[in-house]
Formats: C-alpha cells, structure tokens, sequence
C-alpha cells in the first residue's frame, strides 16, 4: 500500500504541477514563475501541513517531489499548447481530482497519527493538504482564489476527510479499507463535478439603497 500510495501521489504531483501552471498561463508569467508557482501548488498544501504539525517537510525527506514537480512544470511551459488541448486538459483535471482525493486522506492519516487538534485539526489539514498549494499559487498570481470560484473541490475533500475521521475514531481496525474508500468517495464526486460541470450555489446578497 505504501508503494501504490508513493507512486499515485507522484502522479499527483505532476498533476498538480502541470494544472498549476495551466492555471496561470494566461498571465504572460516567464520559465521562472512558472517554475516556482508549478512548485507551490504540487507541494505547498502539504508544506503549510507540516509547518503547522511542526515536522520536517515531507519533500525535505523525499526529495523527489521537488524534482517530479519542476520537470512537469518545464514540460508544460514548452508543450503549453499541448496541455491546453480541451481533451487532455480534461483528464489533467480527473488525476488533479485523485491527487486532491489522496492528499487529502494522507494529510488527515499524518495529523491523526500524531495525534494533533483531534478530532477536528485531522479534518482541517486533510483540506489544507489538498487544496493549500492552489489556494498560495492564486493569491501569488493575483486570481481568484479556489475558495471564491463555486467550484466544487474543497467540499468533496472535507466530507470524505470527515468520514475519514470517523472510521479512525470508531472503526480503527478498518483504516485501510476506510482510506481507500473515502480517497474514492472524493475522488468520485469531484470527477462527477468535472463531467457534470457541477458548481457550488452562489450566495446572492440584495443590495438595498
């Protein structure tokens, strides 16, 4: 399991990176701020992650998150009109969607076994994990944020890291069943919302004179 999780969260991780840049290719950015907001959004949810459980960054420990995130960033900056095929970017956004379902359960797994904020913090830096990098690449880049856009990401991510949290708490035996069917829970509404172009409703606010 610890393979399979290692190689999907490479995988994750080019995504990650590939619709990092993707994300703000229209901004005119050169190779250098592609290369360092590329970076942030594949590893920066689970830096802020580790900062807060105040351990080593888990890319200081396997170095190769680094390097897997600046390759996919330089590919994407040279073969930029390839990426922005409607077809390809399309399955970019459901291996973004694995990569977010499996931060997010590793992210809570990390903070439960440390047995930090339980059982609320779990659940907070599952989300965090997951969507962090992409929350520090807009605010850098001057976009609107994840959070502000409708999209439906964030949600899918905080229900299954709850669901998550309760399986540790009440059915510890079941951890490894229970991981793997939340990553496939979120992973399943959030590729649902890509199909479906499923958005969250807007808060319309009435103005009055």
């Amino acid at each position: 399991m610890d393979q399979i999780n290692f190689w999907i969260g490479i995988v994750a991780t080019i995504a990650f990176a590939v619709t990092g840049v993707l994300a703000i290719a229209d901004r005119g950015v050169d190779l250098f701020g592609v290369l360092v907001l590329g970076v942030i959004t594949a590893i920066g949810g689970g830096t802020v992650r580790d900062i807060i459980l105040d351990v080593p960054a888990f890319w200081s420990i396997a170095q190769i998150y680094i390097w897997v995130a600046l390759g996919a960033c330089i590919v994407t900056f040279v073969a930029e009109s390839f990426f922005t095929q409607p077809q390809i970017y399309r399955w970019m956004l459901y291996i973004d969607g694995l990569g977010a379902a499996l931060f997010g359960i590793q992210g809570a797994d990390k903070a439960w076994n440390l047995g930090f904020g339980l059982p609320v913090a779990p659940v907070i830096l599952g989300v965090v994990t997951a969507i962090g990098g992409g929350l520090l690449r807009d605010i850098l880049a001057g976009r609107k944020t994840l959070l502000m856009s409708h999209e439906l990401y964030a949600i899918p991510v905080t229900l299954g890291c709850c669901v998550y949290v309760l399986i540790l708490n009440f059915f510890p035996a079941l951890t490894l069943e229970g991981s793997v069917l939340c990553m496939l829970a979120i992973f399943g509404l959030r590729a649902a919302a890509i199909y479906w172009d499923l958005r969250v409703p807007k808060l319309f606010i009435t103005k009055t004179r």
